[in-house]
């Protein structure tokens, strides 16, 4: 096999051998041997092309991407040595080490500098990857757009993001860390973007979770929680009330809470738990909340406390404000919108770490839109959308409800 049984004064790749099992050293052998026949080098070297389409990357990231893995030589060629030193540092690294590498493979352009120009080249070509089924026509709109969105959680005062700029903005963009840490694993490893399952009687136009949007936002999930998310309330389609939102959503499995306001920001929440009425904070660690427009970035639980989910269904007490919400602390949420559906707030929150998700505090919803997750060992299940929901499992509130006006009450 030429170079793949070679053997090498490099310590490099010696150490990177040690990293791997002899099962795992076989598989690189054979993935070698495959690439290097397509490249017509005798079995000596993989060539840039066949790289890059084996990883579905070309482009200005293809090409950085070769550079990097063959220790840029610059002749062309990657050889077994480069495939294991590549993939020992990229995928058997320390954290540092690997992130340092996704640093290096940002510079498209190679001149040490990771600019906004780089970052653009490398979001367009990772959307194109993600979403190459859809037309050309319909994605050249859309990227500019996204691209924009998600440069903008950098919060970048020069044209040059630092070391410690992206290691910032990966922990805001998750999927776009593990995008590009995943681009030398198996297939079956890399990102995920969930399906997006809705009723034919909406119009998609007026759905807020794009597909650019989920994938932003599973990039916080385990993947078991990326394969179907299922629209259960839009309010354009189903009434801005909030016993017609609790009455949609199941008494199991978590959800996903979209809000555009009337400043035409996107913004919501992660909710781990069901909605269900408490008179207190509740909830567990998994929860977070999260921006889609005008930029993208994830705000996870920081430990300071856990007032992680609220919702709070036909309480008289003013210390209890019904409504539902996300962090922080009575009547200063990092996120809640009130039962009336009609307002709401977003304050500097310390449960996630967040910023005010809107432009101001107080906010005026304009659409606000609900999905269930579904996991993936969920999906045999039967049962329609409404069994177990919120209200059903507190028929004595829907009586009292009916007994004093439903819509004197909450809506």
């Amino acid at each position: 096999m030429g170079n793949s049984e070679s053997s090498s004064a490099d310590p490099r790749y010696a150490s990177a051998t040690r990293a791997f099992t002899p099962k795992e050293l076989e598989d690189l052998r054979s993935l070698y041997a495959s690439l290097a026949a397509q490249s017509q080098s005798s079995g000596k070297y993989i060539s840039p092309d066949v790289f890059k389409a084996h990883i579905g990357i070309d482009g200005p990231l293809g090409d950085r991407f070769f550079d990097l893995v063959s220790q840029k030589r610059k002749d062309q060629k990657l050889t077994f040595e480069d495939l294991v030193i590549a993939k020992g540092i990229y995928e058997k690294g320390t954290n540092d080490d690997i992130e340092e590498f996704i640093y290096q493979l940002l510079d498209v352009s190679d001149d040490g500098i990771v600019g906004r120009s780089d970052l653009e080249a490398v979001l367009t070509a990772m959307l194109d990857k993600l979403f190459q089924k859809q037309s050309s026509d319909a994605m050249a709109g859309s990227h500019q757009e996204i691209v924009e969105v998600f440069i903008n959680a950098a919060n970048l005062t020069t044209d040059s993001m630092s070391f410690e700029d992206f290691r910032k903005w990966c922990t805001l963009l998750p999927s776009v860390r593990k995008f590009l840490g995943s681009l030398l694993m198996p297939s079956d490893s890399g990102s995920q973007t969930p399906q997006l399952l809705h009723s034919d009687n909406i119009d998609p136009s007026l759905i807020l979770l794009r597909k650019e949007y989920a994938w932003h936002i599973g990039g916080a999930l385990p993947a078991q929680e990326l394969d179907e998310w299922k629209l259960l309330y839009h309010s354009s389609v189903h009434g801005q009330s909030f016993n017609t939102f609790l009455g949609k959503i199941p008494n199991d499995g978590p959800t996903v809470l979209i809000i555009k306001d009337k400043e035409g920001y996107i913004y919501g929440g992660y909710a781990s738990q069901p909605w269900e009425k408490h008179g207190d904070f509740y909830g567990d660690m998994k929860s977070f909340l999260f921006q889609l427009y005008p930029k993208a970035s994830i705000y996870r639980p920081t430990g300071a406390n856990h007032n992680l989910q609220w919702c709070a269904v036909n309480f008289s007490s003013e210390s209890i404000p019904n409504g539902i919400g996300f962090g922080g602390k009575v009547n200063h949420f990092g996120l809640f919108i009130s039962a009336n559906f009609d307002s709401g707030q977003t304050f500097t929150c310390t449960t996630f770490g967040s910023p005010c998700l809107s432009k101001t505090s107080k906010i005026y919803p304009e659409v606000i839109e609900c999905w269930g997750v579904i996991p993936i060992n969920d999906q045999d299940k039967t049962g329609g959308v409404n069994q177990g929901s919120v209200l059903e499992r507190f028929k004595e509130d829907r009586n009292m409800l009916k007994m004093v006006g439903l819509a004197n009450s909450s809506e």
